[in-house]
């Protein structure tokens, strides 16, 4: 049996380069237990953002590039992912029982920021991760509704102080929505409206999730601000669409992050083009491009670019979202694509080895 060369099995893995993160898996350190014996390589790929969607071609390809070194018989590869909690914004440290807070928003309203969050939460749970939504639009809350959760639905109490998030379609939900009947009208200031959103964020038993994913309110008031300033963030995600007045908004948005020190992600663009439910034919009715200028004037990714689609509001309107009801289609495979480039560009984040805080005070 020919001995099989460590170095020449190495040079192979590295001809596979991580789409996301732009290196190859040994310079990631990404490798792990690598092993040769009697002709079989095994070893493990360990990456720190889930990545389930693309995990069987990697795996493919580079079992391809290593059979091709002599002496080798076998290819044995496990893939998995080791999501760390990542800096938050000053000195704010991670929550016990979440790892990494996304917030997503917009610095306008109607821009489809509600529906990104919830395919996006989605998403993240399809690539693997462990994933929570927390609706924090307190005067429209309509997360629940988007996650088919029933009307009059309450959340569990714990101690008289804690509330444990509904299940729906394998992701953690909290909302105001739930304490509330739809018809109530939240008549409250902005202190108020924050402390709100603070008791749910820190005293939900959020359980050991990898992302919480937080559908912030529409503009970049006083309430928003507030909440950037308390709330542990990771990462932001900016939600409009190529409208010239809706990328007016988005600019406001990324400055409000940038001015309390959490990083923008990227910025995604809804309703980039209409798509015909009769002919399929591709419209863009609002403009083009803005997005990818509003990305480039800022140095942020654009992350994705999502259509207008009959069937993404009707779908999110009946409680099963997109991703949910049609996993393999295209709109979906846009929504897989965000979720990695969010869960690869949090990776890359300085980490937070302190212990997590415990949930706040009311």
């Amino acid at each position: 049996m020919t001995d099989i060369d460590q170095s020449a099995v190495e040079q192979a893995i590295r001809q596979y380069t991580d789409p996301y993160l732009k290196q190859d898996l040994l310079s990631l350190g990404a490798i792990r237990n690598l092993s040769i014996e009697d002709g079989t390589v095994s070893f493990e790929v360990q990456l720190g953002y889930a990545w389930n969607g693309i995990a069987g071609g990697a795996r493919s390809l580079l079992t391809h590039a290593i059979e091709d070194v002599e002496g080798v018989e076998d290819v044995r590869i496990t893939t998995s992912h080791n999501i760390h909690p990542h800096k938050a914004q000053g000195d704010l440290h991670a929550m016990g029982g979440v790892s990494n807070i996304i917030a997503v928003a917009s610095g306008k309203g109607g821009v489809g920021k509600s529906t990104t969050a919830v395919n996006l939460a989605l998403a993240l749970a399809g690539e693997g991760a462990r994933v929570g939504i927390l609706d924090a639009d307190i005067y429209g809350p309509n997360v629940g509704l988007m996650l088919g959760i029933p009307e009059g639905t309450r959340p569990e109490t714990k101690q008289e102080k804690y509330f444990v998030p509904i299940e729906a379609h394998g992701i953690q939900a909290m909302s105001m929505a739930f304490m509330i009947t739809d018809k109530t009208p939240m008549i409250w200031r902005g202190p108020m409206v924050s402390g709100a959103v603070q008791q749910m964020v820190g005293q939900t038993l959020w359980d050991n999730l990898d992302y919480l994913v937080v559908d912030m309110p529409p503009g970049t008031g006083d309430i928003q601000l507030t909440l950037a300033q308390k709330v542990p963030v990771t990462g932001a995600v900016v939600v409009t669409t190529p409208q010239d007045m809706a990328l007016m908004d988005g600019q406001k948005g990324i400055e409000m992050f940038r001015k309390v020190d959490i990083p923008v992600l990227g910025v995604v663009e809804n309703m980039s083009t209409h798509i015909c439910s009769h002919c399929g034919h591709h419209d863009p009715l609002f403009g083009s491009d803005g997005g990818e200028r509003l990305a480039a004037d800022y140095d942020v990714a654009l992350l994705a670019q999502l259509p207008l689609h009959r069937t993404i509001r009707e779908q999110t309107d009946g409680g099963n979202p997109t991703v949910v009801a049609e996993p393999d289609s295209e709109v979906s495979r846009i929504y897989a694509d965000l979720a990695r480039r969010v869960g690869a560009a949090l990776s890359q984040r300085e980490r937070d080895t302190s212990s997590p805080i415990a949930a706040m005070s009311s």
